[in-house]
């Protein structure tokens, strides 16, 4: 009886890491997927399709993996750099984009706090900068 018991223990064991691994497995291919669409379209100069991609990589959050903090710079940059070329619609995309993905990533903790308040204070600047272009004048 007491055999059969470590045979089952053990068989479930077996059975929680592998399961764990093939979910590893298809979070992190699917992570490398989403940021690989994410250059391709970036390398295009399409940019919301680019935003799209990494936000998609960051949603397929997994600790540790590289591909976290590549694709929160690159959407960090895209919204740099839409900024830069006026058009600030686009780049509040990108903007909210890298800020939701880390929201959407939080469980027992909020991963990418930092990514998170410089967003936070870059949509802050924005949101006063469109007020102000917006405000009629007298």
């Amino acid at each position: 009886m007491k055999d059969s018991l470590i045979t089952i223990a053990i068989n479930g064991l077996i059975i929680a890491v592998l399961a764990t691994l093939l979910l590893a497995g298809s979070v992190l291919f699917r992570q490398w997927s989403q940021f690989g669409r994410g250059e391709q379209a970036l390398a295009a100069g399409n940019q919301i399709a680019a935003i799209a991609g990494y936000d998609a990589a960051l949603h397929m959050y997994f600790p540790g993996s590289p591909l976290v903090q590549r694709s929160a710079e690159r959407l960090w940059q895209i919204g740099e750099l839409l900024e830069k070329q006026g058009d600030t619609e686009k780049a509040l995309v990108a903007y909210r984009s890298l800020r939701s993905s880390f929201y959407a990533a939080r469980w027992l903790v909020t991963p990418g706090r930092e990514w998170i308040e410089k967003c936070d204070l870059r949509l802050a600047e924005l949101a006063k900068k469109k007020e102000a272009r917006d405000r009629p004048s007298h």
